[in-house]
């Protein structure tokens, strides 16, 4: 079956719709990339900083292997989920606003 070009009408395949979506994305990945880098970038650097601070025991282990050996991959899925979710109603908000101007279109 020949699928139809889009109509020049069908704002859902317009270039700006698709640079709007890029755009939220984009940010959206810097700002999950952000936070994951201070937590890959802060650990060494708080080792450095404060080696006394980091090396008090807490539940069994020092500061420093808690967080790099229990809390720091339930970080990194929560950042992965939150980026998921977000990137998810981003894209559900860009089609409902797109059906929304094509209905208003004659």
């Amino acid at each position: 079956m020949p699928q139809h070009p889009p109509k020049e009408t069908d704002f859902i395949h317009s270039e700006e719709f698709l640079h709007g979506l890029m755009k939220r994305q984009l940010k959206l990945s810097i700002a999950c990339a952000g936070a994951f880098l201070v937590l890959l970038f802060g650990l060494p650097l708080m080792n450095y900083l404060a080696p006394e601070f980091m090396s008090q025991r807490v539940g069994g282990f020092t500061l420093s292997w808690l967080v790099l050996g229990v809390l720091f991959f339930p970080y990194v899925w929560i950042i992965a989920r939150l980026f998921i979710t977000r990137s998810m109603a981003l894209e559900n908000d860009e089609v409902r606003l797109a059906e929304e101007g094509n209905k208003r279109q004659p």
